[in-house]
């Protein structure tokens, strides 16, 4: 069990990036969804032991990781948004090296997981020459050659395209049946198919933790369509919060989050998830 208390960031005087969160979290995949800048980032590094807490704690299994974070790292595997590689070292290379550097001396787990990431036939190519997929498939294998009991990604399918997010989905999703899954995105498609649990933050707080069925029901009976002439888009938008809005000729289609019909004609529809969380932050916004 990871237990988040109360915890804090702050850089200099006054800037908060991560502004008193509390959050439980076992096995399963967990969504750290929210924009950027919203204070997902520094919350993983906090949780991989890079950075300490100004205040609150991280406990792991009932021991504090920033005074004794040693307990935590030989559990833990970690994928950074920005992972490189070592331009002259092949893959299987580049896992030999990190393999030693985590004391992992079974060469059959270097083939296990270059197997389980399909980059066994890709093995003895520069890791330099793979596409961007192929990195972040690579950057999860080195994640898992300690057996973590934690596996913490960020960003992890920013700029892949459509086939390698889908690879990479469920390759996380089988991972969550037997380990905790932290995976962070502002991308919500990334884990809506995946994850137990959503964690939403906003400006470094966290606005809210749930199932997706939960955050959807929420979200019945919120969001609405409708159609208006084009030239009326900037008055409404003023009006309501316009989830999307899709021009049609001189027409436009909209879509609306608001408590009660927002304008005449309008027609109850069910969110999409994406829709859901964005309903979600605008009400936290209006009750703040």
């Amino acid at each position: 069990m990871l237990e988040i208390r109360n915890v804090v960031k702050t850089f200099g005087k006054d800037f908060r990036a991560v502004d008193d969160v509390s959050l439980t979290l076992e096995r399963g995949v967990v969504g750290l969804i929210g924009h950027n800048g919203a204070g997902k980032t520094t919350l993983m590094q906090m949780i991989a032991t890079l950075t300490r807490p100004s205040s609150g704690q991280i406990l792991f299994d009932g021991v504090d990781i920033a005074r004794k974070p040693n307990d935590i790292r030989g559990r833990l595997g970690f994928l950074p948004q920005d992972f490189g590689v070592y331009p002259n070292l092949s893959a299987l290379e580049f896992m030999q090296y990190f393999a030693a550097l985590k004391g992992v001396r079974d060469p059959a787990r270097i083939r296990h997981l270059l197997e389980l990431v399909n980059l066994h036939e890709h093995a003895k190519r520069p890791a330099a020459s793979f596409s961007g997929g192929m990195r972040r498939r690579l950057g999860i294998a080195q994640a898992l050659l300690n057996d973590p009991d934690i596996l913490i990604v960020d960003e992890p399918t920013a700029g892949l395209d459509p086939e390698e997010r889908l690879r990479f989905r469920n390759l996380l999703g089988e991972l969550g049946f037997r380990k905790l899954v932290i995976m962070s995105t502002h991308i919500v498609s990334d884990v809506e198919s995946i994850a137990g649990q959503l964690a939403i933050m906003k400006s470094g707080k966290l606005i809210g933790c749930d199932t997706p069925e939960a955050i959807l029901h929420k979200a019945r009976g919120t969001v609405w369509s409708a159609n208006i002439d084009a030239g009326h888009f900037d008055t409404v938008r003023a009006q309501v919060h316009v989830l999307h809005s899709q021009r049609q000729g001189e027409r436009m289609a909209l879509r609306i989050t608001h408590p009660e019909s927002p304008l005449p004609g309008a027609q109850l529809v069910e969110p999409s998830l994406e829709e859901a969380l964005m309903a979600q932050r605008y009400a936290v916004r209006e009750a703040a």
